[in-house]
């Protein structure tokens, strides 16, 4: 190595030393995996027992912390953005906040990691986000992690162990769902799938969990799939184009949206049948009135508060405490008979209504109120 160069390299050392000390930002490379178990055992629970845990610095607050939201067009999401803000209002979490910021993005994945970037350069402390594609955010995980900035993924969660995501067993969803179906229909049948979001990693799981059910069955099944994006308008169209294609079905399974579903079996007067499908208060309301008739219904998801919890892991991880990698969430599961008017379903509340929307394990509930006073514009 010649003289210039060494020179060169020891003026350039000699100027981050300079910087270093004169206060410039050091940047992390992410969290520092720790021993288990979490500082709430019971809310921050683990997905397996060998789900790693991370401790980040301990950061001052208030904080600012972000939603990054893809799609929004159902109810589901809707619910979801007035439950994220109802949370950041509570009085205990309120104060922990200098600002809560919410952008929703639409489909295109890189409109969201554009906005995500946005945040990273903006200062934010935290980013939750409900990822569009769970495997395009690697550069992004990268760059919140330099940057020293707490990503929380829930719902559509990320393939990554760099960053912590919160969510439900969305695959065996999918299962409990074939299960009903499989122990209602003794000689198999003609199934119509209403799948979400295509591209997601909640539909993809779900999709996994109902076919590899299916399959070890041994029935024969024939599965028929259509895509109504967890939206009612949009899976009461298609599954009205299925109906009118196909005539007949033994049985329905769809992962939201089941409301329209239901009115579209209606309208094309198609025999009412044995169905797994989400929670949406609509869905219940048909289940529990339409059972003498043949709808035969397993009901079960998890509601829009789960939002709630990936803010409350986010704050924690900020304040400095230890939490898992991968949280795990409980289903809200109900079935037929045991559809309960003010239980499980509220038949004075809107259809547009995701009922088991709390976490009393993690001291989050909500009442319809405190969501519907919210809206779901960006903010």
């Amino acid at each position: 190595m010649n003289q210039h160069r060494i020179a060169a390299i020891a003026a350039a050392c000699g100027l981050l030393t300079a910087a270093c000390a004169l206060g410039a930002p050091a940047y992390a490379a992410g969290p520092e995996v720790v021993s288990g178990p979490s500082a709430d055992p019971q809310c921050f629970a683990p997905w397996t027992d060998k789900t790693k845990f991370f401790k980040y610095p301990a950061k001052k607050g208030p904080y600012r912390i972000a939603l990054a939201n893809g799609y929004i067009a159902n109810t589901w999401r809707i619910q979801m953005i007035q439950t994220a803000k109802a949370y950041a209002a509570q009085p205990d979490v309120a104060p922990k906040l200098k600002e809560f910021k919410v952008v929703s993005t639409g489909e295109d994945v890189a409109a969201q990691i554009a906005a995500i970037n946005n945040f990273i350069d903006s200062g934010f402390d935290a980013i939750v986000v409900n990822a569009q594609n769970p495997a395009a955010f690697k550069p992004v995980i990268k760059r919140a992690n330099d940057a020293g900035v707490v990503l929380v993924a829930f719902d559509n969660i990320l393939d990554t162990e760099d960053a912590i995501n919160v969510d439900v067993d969305q695959k065996g969803l999918g299962v409990y769902w074939a299960k009903w179906l499989d122990s209602h229909l003794p000689n198999g049948g003609k199934i119509l799938e209403v799948r979400g979001v295509s591209g997601t990693s909640v539909d993809r799981d779900r999709h996994d969990g109902i076919h590899e059910t299916l399959e070890k069955t041994g029935k024969k099944w024939d599965v028929v799939e259509v895509y109504g994006k967890w939206d009612d308008p949009t899976a009461q169209k298609v599954t009205a184009d299925a109906i009118a294609v196909q005539k007949h079905f033994d049985g329905f399974t769809a992962q939201g949206g089941d409301t329209g579903v239901v009115q579209a079996m209606l309208d094309a007067k198609h025999p009412m049948v044995p169905f797994g499908g989400e929670t949406e208060n609509g869905f219940r309301k048909f289940c529990a009135k339409l059972s003498s008739q043949g709808l035969l219904c397993s009901s079960g998801g998890t509601g829009p508060a789960q939002v709630a919890v990936a803010i409350k892991t986010a704050i924690a991880a900020l304040e400095g405490q230890v939490v898992p990698q991968s949280v795990k969430l409980p289903l809200a599961t109900a079935e037929d008979p045991n559809f309960k008017d003010g239980d499980n379903y509220y038949a004075a509340q809107s259809d547009n209504f995701f009922v088991g929307n709390s976490f009393p394990t993690c001291n989050i509930n909500f009442t319809a109120q405190e969501i519907m006073g919210q809206t779901e514009a960006n903010k």
